[in-house]
């Protein structure tokens, strides 16, 4: 009977709330901007997109503001007490993406309403890694894992 070993990778759980506070930031200048220069929020919700999309491609190491934390924050702090695995993280980003992808939709198609709306979803879920330390993604990460395998387990064998 073999075992197989899984390397789970892990990350300083102060990394992602550094990103959080960041894309906390640039989602309320986004809202502000909508108001009075919906371009401005519109390049900067597009940015925004990019940002959340490379977090989920590349996880949390390599994402743009985690290297920021990496290079400027982190090594003024004191050693690492506490990690979170990456996986969920990177599910986290992939749902920013997916609120910020309709938010630019909607400000590219004209409907400030509508980019405003999902920009302040987006918004609501980094704020809460931010302040409270709660991943709305991470929490969502197990059910969709599960549902996902699921699914698969049930779909018919091919021949």
């Amino acid at each position: 009977m073999s075992t197989t070993t899984t390397v789970v990778s892990r990350v300083d759980i102060r990394g992602p709330r550094f990103v959080a506070w960041v894309t906390t930031g640039v989602l309320v200048l986004s809202l502000l901007l909508a108001a009075f220069a919906p371009i401005a929020a519109t390049v900067l919700v597009a940015a925004q997109t990019l940002v959340f999309a490379l977090g989920a491609w590349l996880g949390p190491r390599r994402h743009p503001y985690g290297l920021i934390y990496a290079r400027f924050v982190a090594p003024r702090l004191g050693p690492v007490t506490e990690t979170e695995p990456t996986a969920p993280l990177r599910f986290a980003q992939l749902l920013g993406f997916v609120f910020a992808a309709v938010s630019l939709l909607g400000f590219l198609l004209g409907s400030t309403a509508v980019g405003a709306l999902f920009a302040g979803f987006a918004l609501f879920a980094a704020f809460l890694n931010a302040a409270f330390g709660i991943c709305l993604g991470c929490k969502l990460y197990p059910l969709v894992t599960r549902l996902r395998l699921n699914t698969l387990s049930e779909s018919p064998a091919s021949n």
